[in-house]
């Protein structure tokens, strides 16, 4: 199968298990992160990853599961294939 990749973005207040809780829907599909990247700029947390989604046939489940864990905890959690966010975010 052909190599896919999918950007996935959080914002919102800086809470603790932010990481632990995004990664854990991740994990549980068997995807693997490839890239994070994280800041908190004052009280707010952004985060964004590159997984491999390569193997994985289920991003509409995948994308309930991650609006589900912000909806707890007040995020907003984005989850894109590759090809889309870059003709997006092109100049």
């Amino acid at each position: 199968m052909e190599n896919r990749r999918a950007i996935v973005s959080v914002i919102g207040k800086d809470q603790v298990g932010i990481i632990a809780k995004v990664t854990q829907v991740l994990a549980s599909k068997e995807i693997n992160v490839l890239d994070i990247s994280q800041t908190i700029l004052e009280e707010f947390f952004t985060m964004m990853m590159i997984i491999d989604v390569s193997d994985n046939e289920q991003l509409d489940d995948i994308r309930h599961k991650l609006q589900t864990v912000g909806d707890e905890m007040g995020l907003k959690i984005n989850l894109q294939l590759e090809d889309v966010f870059q003709a997006m975010h092109r100049i």
